[in-house]
């Protein structure tokens, strides 16, 4: 599959470098410094390349937002025509100091960026640290943690959940898009307990019976 990745952080880089070595194929895109893309890239391998935002839309057959909540209009401005595209939203709508939630409960991140982008398929998923995907152990002992996925359009989720599913997750089907407003403050806990607490890489496991 191709894979273009908007955002240059821990995360897009993370998951990038999983995928790569699956055998898709990727395009890094959107940074202020090329040079910062260029060396994702070339760690990753053959399988990595650099674009701009445009280009890795029409690249891709998935298209990764993983950027900040502040950057979310300017990356999907950069982006242009998302039109019938899968994107993969790992977007937590965060305050620039992670002190709290710049929107919360009667909307979500991934809701914004579905107004923002109307003619695409939004899925959003929230993963794991970033410390733990760039770990070669994505598991808590013998335990999976797990990943909550929304979204509007099915078959989008099903592409998505065969991508995060690579990553060695548990996946929670969390019904429509606008259940985002819970799994986001759900993973903004998960931050203040790693960070706040100081209790290190967490994550959640849903029990059942």
């Amino acid at each position: 599959m191709k894979i273009g990745i908007i955002g240059a952080g821990n995360m897009g880089s993370g998951l990038g470098k999983i995928w790569a070595q699956n055998g898709h194929q990727l395009m890094f895109s959107y940074s202020h410094d090329r040079s910062k893309l260029e060396k994702i890239a070339q760690a990753i391998g053959p399988n990595a390349s650099v674009g701009t935002p445009a280009e890795a839309v029409q690249f891709a057959d998935v298209v990764v937002l993983a950027v900040p909540y502040g950057a979310v209009e300017d990356a999907l401005k950069a982006a242009d025509s998302l039109d019938g595209k899968i994107l993969f939203s790992i977007v937590n709508a965060l305050l620039p100091d992670m002190s709290g939630m710049a929107v919360g409960t009667t909307t979500s991140a991934a809701e914004e960026i579905a107004k923002l982008a109307p003619t695409a398929r939004v899925v959003e998923a929230l993963p794991v640290f970033a410390e733990v995907l760039n770990s070669e152990l994505r598991r808590f002992g013998d335990q999976q943690a797990t990943i909550f996925y929304t979204g509007d359009d099915e078959p989008a989720k099903q592409v998505v959940a065969d991508l995060l599913r690579e990553i060695d997750v548990e996946l929670i089907d969390a019904g429509p898009l606008k259940n985002s407003r819970y799994v986001e403050p759900a993973m903004m806990l998960l931050i203040q307990l790693a960070y706040a607490q100081q209790l290190g890489p967490v994550g959640f496991k849903l029990l059942r019976r």
